[in-house]
C-alpha cells in the first residue's frame, strides 16, 4: 500500500522536503474542509519556497483549464449517455447522420430495440404507412385495441422524426410512457426480451386489425407475422412411432451456457437428449428434435445469457464468451435436410470423439508427471541432458535471491543523469505491490549458476546424451504427428457443413443488442449494419458513431468485459427488398429524408422542424442579448447556467437523465457532481466549478494536474500511472488519520473505507481506475480513455465481480447508515423526536448488519444507541401524557406513537443482543404502563390499553415491521460537514444548522 515508494530521488533534497510539505498541505484541504479552504491553501503554499512557488502556480493553472473546459460541458459530462448539451446549437443533425433517441429515464432498452427496427427498411415502410380505415376504427372498442392503435400512432410519428428531423436526437416519451403503463411501472429498467415480446405483440395486434378486421384468428395476411414469426417442426419417437408438432416462433431463445458459438448454440436447441426409463419394461421417448419448417425474413435470436442463482436467491449474468458470425447458413437446421443433416451430425460425433482422443495424447506430452506438478516431457528431457552434461565448477554459491511476488510500475528518476549508484539501488528497491492489467513487470534478476553432477565419466555421459537425445526427438516426432492429426481432424469439421448443398439459405447479421453490467442493473446499446454505407455504426441513446466489427466482436461475444450480446437479428440474405429503399413509382429514383414520409407525417416533421428552428433563434438572441447587457466585469454572467434559454415554448430544455448513474456506475464510484454552491459572481467560471467539485473529483483533477509533465514526456499511460499513484498515495495517508467525535475519514472517499477495511487491492485499484475513467472526472480526454482501456482489460476471471459489487454496496449502506443517524440527531435537536426514532432505530439496524462484516465496517454503535434510548424515553413520556389526559384525540394519538413507533423499536432491541442501558429502558417503559393497570380509569381507557400492552410487554409475538424514513442526502463531502456541525451542537448549548 505505500506506493509512495514509487516516488522518484530528486536531485535536491530540500526541495523535495517543500513541495512535499505543499502538497500535503494542499491535500490535508482536499480531504473534507470546505471549498474556500481549497483556493486558500493553494495560495498559502505559494508563498512556502520560490521554487514550490513556480510549480504550484503551474499546478493551479491546470486545474484552471480543467475546470473551464469541463464548465463549457457541464450539463454534457452529466449526461454523457444522453449526449445532451446546453446549447440548442448542439442539438443540430449533422447531415447524413442517423437519429439518437433521447434517455428519457432508464429507457435505453428502448433505444436499442426500436433503433434495430427503425434502420430495417422493410419494417420502417410498414409502420410509417400504417392505416385503418374510418370503418375499423368504429369498431375498436376495448382498452388494448384503443392502446395499440395510440402507440402506433406515437410510433409512427417518432418514426417521421428520426427520417426527417433537423434535430440530432427525438424525445420518445409519448411512446414510452405507453409501454411503461403496461409494464405497470415508471422506474424499473426493463429487459430487451420482455419488450421485444410486448413490443411484437402490439405490432401484431395492431396490424391484424389493419390486415382483417373482421375477423382476428387469421394471421396468414399479417405483415408482422410474415416478417418476423416462423414455424418449426418437433418430432419425437414413442412406442416405434414418429410423432410430429408444429409451433409457431417468433424470438428464437437459446441457451449460452456450455456453448462456444451460434452453432453449436442451435444443435444444443435443436436435439435434446434420450428421456431414460428406471425400469426397462416401462415405454420410453427417445428425445425430441426440433427442425425448422419456415423461417422468418427476419430471425431473431435471444441469448439466455441471465439466470437465476438458487443458493444466492437472486438473479446473475452469465459473461461466458459466444462467438457468432456475420453470415451464417440455416440449411443444416432445415426439416427438409434431415437425413442429410442426420448422416452429418454421425459423421461430426465421430470426428470429435476422435479429436478429443488426439488431445489427450498431445495433452499427456505438454503435461507429464505423476505428481500435482506437471511439465513438458521434451523440456524435461532437455533439462535432464543440460544437467548431464554441465561442467561442475568451484565458484561457490551466491546469496539466495529473495523471490519477487509482486510487479512494478518501471519509472525512470527525474535526474537519472546526476543520481549516484547508491540513489540507484535505493530507488530500484522501493517496490509497490500493484495488480495486472494496471502495471507491467520488471524483468528478473539473474539467476544462480546452473547446477551440474559432482563426477560423470564420459562412458556415462556418452550413453545419457544418446538415450536423452534419441528420446527427446521421438517425444518431438510424435507431438508434431499428433498436432498434424488435429489440424487434419478439425479441418474436416469445419467443412462438414460448408459445401454448397448446405449453404443455400444464407442469414446476414442486421443488429447485435449489447447489455453491459450485472443481472440486477447495466446498459444497453445497439450496433446496427449500415446497408447503404456497408459499415457497422453504434447506436448508444442519442449517441450515433461509426464503428467496426472488430469493436462490435469486442463488446458482444462476452468474456473479457460486462459487456455481450444478448439479442442478435439476422435478416435473409437471399430478400433484398428488406433493405431496398421506397422508390418512386413513377421514375423509379430513390425516396430519401422527408420524400419517404407519407403527407401527413412530413407535415408533422416539418412543423417540429419550425420549432426547433425557432428554439435556435431564441437562444441565439438570448445570447446575443445578454453578451451586450455584460459589465465591465467579464465573468459576472459567466455562471454554469448562463447559457440556457429561458423559454422552449414546445420542447423543454432536456434534463439529465439518472441512467448515466444507475446503468454505467455505482454509487460509490464517487463520479456524480455535487449540488452547485452559491458562490460570488466575480468568479470564473473555471474557479466556480472548481469550487462545486466533491473532494473526490478534486482529488482526481489534482492528481492529473501534478501528471502533466510526465503526460507530456511519456503519453497518457505514463501520466496515467503517474496520477494514479498521486491519488492513490493521498488516500492512503487519508485512511491513516485517526476518527474524532468531529470527523471521519471514512465519509471523504470511497478508497480510505476500503483502506481501512483492508479490501483486497483488485477492488481498491479497479475503483481508483473507474474514478479516472470517469467523463466528468477526465482532466484530459486521453488519459480518461487510457483508463478505461485498462479497464477493458480487467477479465472476470481476473477479480471476483460480485465481491467488488459487495464492496460497493457495504459502502453506500455506510453512507446511509451516517446519513440516518445524523438526520436522526438533527431531529431531536429540533423536537421532531418521532421521526428522529425512526431514523435512528434503522441506523442501528443497517449498522449492526455492517458490524457483522468487519469492525471498521460501520459506525460506533454507542452514540445511535445513546440517541435512540433518549427518543424512546421522551416518546414513551408524551404517550403516556396524552393517554392519562382520557380525551379521545389525545388518546388515539398516544396509542398511534406506541403502535407506529415505540413498540416497534422495543421490539427490535429486544431482538438484538440487548445491552443493559437499552434492557432498563425498556423495563421503565413496561413499568410505566403496567402501573396504569393498578389505577381507576375509564372503561375505554381499559380496553385501549388491554390492546397495546401486551405487544408492550411480549416482544416475540409478531412480526416487526418499522415505517420506512424518507430519502436522506448521502453526498459524502455533505455528510462531512454535518458531522462536525452535529457534533459541535452536541457539545454545545446551541444548535448548528447545517445550510
Amino acid at each position: 500500500l505505500q506506493t509512495q515508494g514509487e516516488e522518484q530521488v530528486p536531485e535536491e533534497p530540500s526541495a523535495d522536503q517543500q513541495r512535499e510539505a505543499s502538497n500535503n498541505h494542499n491535500s490535508k484541504h482536499i480531504k473534507g474542509n470546505t471549498k474556500d479552504d481549497l483556493q486558500t491553501a493553494i495560495e498559502l503554499s505559494l508563498q512556502e519556497s520560490q521554487q514550490a512557488q513556480a510549480e504550484e502556480r503551474e499546478l493551479h493553472r491546470a486545474l484552471e483549464a480543467s475546470a473551464e473546459e469541463n464548465a463549457a460541458q457541464v450539463k454534457r459530462k452529466r449526461s454523457e449517455a444522453s449526449g445532451e448539451s446546453c446549447s440548442p446549437a448542439d442539438w443540430i443533425r449533422q447531415e447524413g447522420c442517423p437519429v439518437g433517441i433521447r434517455n428519457v429515464g432508464n429507457t435505453c432498452w428502448f433505444s436499442a430495440v426500436i433503433q434495430s427496427l427503425f434502420h430495417l427498411p422493410v419494417f420502417r415502410r410498414l409502420v410509417l404507412n400504417y392505416c385503418l380505415s374510418e370503418r375499423v376504427l368504429e369498431k375498436c372498442k376495448s382498452h388494448s385495441e384503443k392502446r395499440n392503435i395510440a402507440f402506433m400512432q406515437e410510433l409512427r410519428c417518432l418514426f417521421a422524426l428520426m427520417v426527417g428531423s433537423n434535430r440530432r436526437f427525438v424525445d420518445p416519451s409519448a411512446a414510452v410512457e405507453l409501454l411503461r403503463d403496461a409494464f405497470r411501472t415508471s422506474e424499473a429498467q426493463q429487459d430487451v426480451s420482455e419488450f421485444t415480446h410486448k413490443l411484437l405483440d402490439w405490432l401484431e395486434d395492431a396490424f391484424q386489425l389493419a390486415a382483417n378486421g373482421s375477423n382476428p384468428e387469421d394471421k396468414q395476411d399479417n405483415p408482422m407475422v410474415q416478417l418476423f414469426y416462423g414455424t418449426f417442426v418437433a418430432q419425437r419417437v414413442h412406442d416405434g412411432k414418429t410423432l410430429s408438432t408444429i409451433e409457431q416462433f417468433g424470438q428464437y431463445p437459446l441457451q449460452v451456457n456450455g456453448f462456444n458459438n451460434l452453432d453449436e448454440c442451435l444443435e444444443g436447441a435443436m436435439v435434446e437428449g434420450e428421456i431414460e426409463s428406471l425400469h426397462c419394461d416401462q415405454t420410453v421417448s427417445s428425445g425430441q428434435e426440433r427442425w425448422f419448417s419456415k423461417l422468418p425474413p427476419v430471425l431473431t435470436f435471444e441469448l439466455s445469457r441471465f439466470e437465476f442463482n438458487q443458493s444466492l436467491g437472486r438473479p446473475e449474468k452469465i459473461h461466458k464468451k459466444l462467438e457468432f458470425p456475420q453470415v451464417m447458413y440455416m440449411d443444416r437446421y432445415l426439416h427438409r435436410n434431415v437425413e442429410q443433416t442426420h448422416g452429418r451430425r454421425g459423421e461430426v460425433k465421430r470426428l470429435k470423439d476422435q479429436l478429443t482422443v488426439l488431445q489427450q495424447k498431445l495433452e499427456s506430452y505438454k503435461n507429464y508427471g505423476s505428481g500435482p506438478t506437471k511439465y513438458p516431457l521434451a523440456d524435461m528431457l532437455q533439462y535432464v541432458l543440460e544437467f548431464a552434461t554441465t561442467k561442475p565448477t568451484n565458484t561457490p554459491p551466491s546469496a539466495p535471491t529473495v523471490p519477487v511476488s509482486y510487479q512494478h510500475i518501471q519509472t525512470e528518476p527525474e535526474d537519472a543523469g546526476s543520481s549516484n549508484g547508491s540513489d540507484c539501488t535505493q530507488t530500484a528497491t522501493q517496490r509497490t505491490p500493484i495488480h495486472k492489467p494496471f502495471t507491467q513487470c520488471r524483468p528478473p534478476m539473474d539467476g544462480p549458476l546452473h547446477p551440474a553432477p559432482h563426477s560423470v565419466t564420459e562412458e556415462e555421459l556418452h550413453f545419457v546424451r544418446s538415450c536423452l537425445t534419441r528420446w527427446r526427438t521421438e517425444v518431438e516426432n510424435n507431438i508434431n504427428e499428433l498436432k498434424a492429426s488435429i489440424d487434419k481432424v478439425s479441418q474436416a469439421l469445419e467443412g462438414m457443413y460448408s459445401d454448397n448443398s448446405l449453404c443455400q439459405v444464407p442469414y446476414r447479421l442486421h443488429a447485435v443488442l449489447v447489455h453491459e453490467g450485472q443481472a440486477s442493473a447495466g446498459h444497453y446499446w445497439a450496433y446496427i449494419y449500415d446497408h447503404t454505407r456497408k459499415c457497422w455504426l453504434k447506436y448508444n441513446d442519442v449517441m450515433v458513431t461509426e464503428s467496426t466489427w472488430e469493436e462490435l466482436v469486442r463488446d458482444s461475444y462476452g468474456g473479457m468485459t460486462n459487456a455481450s450480446a444478448y439479442c442478435l437479428m439476422y435478416i435473409n440474405d437471399r430478400l433484398p427488398h428488406l433493405i431496398a429503399e421506397d422508390t418512386d413509382d413513377e421514375t423509379g429514383q430513390v425516396l430519401q429524408g422527408m420524400d419517404s414520409l407519407p403527407p401527413i407525417l412530413r407535415r408533422y416533421v416539418r412543423e417540429d422542424n419550425r420549432w426547433f428552428q425557432q428554439e435556435l433563434r431564441e437562444w441565439e438572441e438570448q445570447f446575443c442579448q445578454a453578451s451586450q447587457e455584460e459589465p465591465s466585469a467579464p465573468s459576472e454572467h459567466n455562471n454554469v447556467n448562463s447559457e440556457e434559454p429561458s423559454t422552449e415554448p414546445q420542447h423543454p430544455k432536456p434534463e439529465p437523465t439518472p441512467e448515466s448513474n444507475q446503468e454505467q456506475s455505482h454509487e460509490a464510484a464517487e463520479g456524480a457532481v455535487a449540488e452547485p454552491v452559491q458562490e460570488p459572481v466575480q468568479k470564473s467560471e473555471g474557479q466556480l466549478l472548481l469550487l462545486m467539485l466533491t473532494p473526490a473529483m478534486q482529488g482526481i483533477i489534482l492528481a492529473i494536474a501534478k501528471a502533466r509533465q510526465v503526460f507530456d514526456q511519456d503519453g497518457p499511460e505514463a501520466g496515467l500511472i503517474k496520477a494514479f499513484h498521486e491519488e492513490y498515495s493521498r488516500l492512503y495517508e487519508l485512511s491513516q488519520e485517526e476518527t474524532t467525535p468531529h470527523q471521519d475519514p471514512r465519509l471523504q472517499h470511497v478508497l480510505v473505507y476500503f483502506f481501512q477495511n483492508k479490501a483486497p487491492n483488485p477492488i481498491i485499484e479497479r475503483t481508483l481506475l473507474e474514478q479516472f475513467g470517469d467523463r466528468n472526472l477526465s482532466f484530459d480526454d486521453s488519459i480518461m480513455r487510457e483508463a478505461r482501456a485498462k479497464l477493458r482489460l480487467i477479465r472476470p476471471e481476473d477479480m471476483d465481480m460480485e465481491e467488488y459489487l459487495q464492496w460497493q454496496d457495504d459502502y453506500s449502506m455506510f453512507k446511509t447508515v451516517f446519513a440516518y443517524l445524523l438526520t436522526g440527531l438533527e431531529q431531536y435537536q429540533n423536537g421532531k423526536i418521532r421521526e428522529a426514532l425512526i431514523y435512528l432505530a434503522h441506523a442501528y439496524q443497517d449498522n449492526t448488519a455492517l458490524l457483522k462484516t468487519g469492525e471498521r465496517k460501520g459506525v460506533d454503535q454507542t452514540l445511535i444507541a445513546l440517541y435512540r434510548r433518549k427518543c424512546l424515553k421522551e416518546l414513551n413520556e408524551n404517550a403516556a401524557t396524552l393517554f392519562k389526559t382520557g380525551e379521545e384525540n389525545d388518546v388515539e394519538e398516544a396509542v398511534t406513537i406506541m403502535n407506529d413507533c415505540v413498540i416497534p423499536c422495543m421490539h427490535l432491541m429486544v431482538r438484538d443482543s440487548i445491552s443493559q442501558e437499552d434492557m432498563e429502558v425498556i423495563e421503565a417503559i413496561r413499568n410505566h404502563w403496567c402501573s396504569y393497570l393498578e389505577q381507576d380509569m375509564d372503561e375505554s381507557l381499559q380496553e385501549k390499553l388491554s390492546e397495546f400492552l401486551p405487544r408492550v410487554l411480549d416482544c416475540s409475538a409478531e412480526r416487526v415491521v418499522l415505517k420506512e424514513p424518507p430519502k436522506v442526502r448521502k453526498s459524502p463531502h455533505d455528510l462531512c460537514s454535518r458531522l462536525a456541525a452535529v457534533m459541535e451542537s452536541i457539545h454545545s448549548t446551541s444548535i448548528v444548522t447545517v445550510k
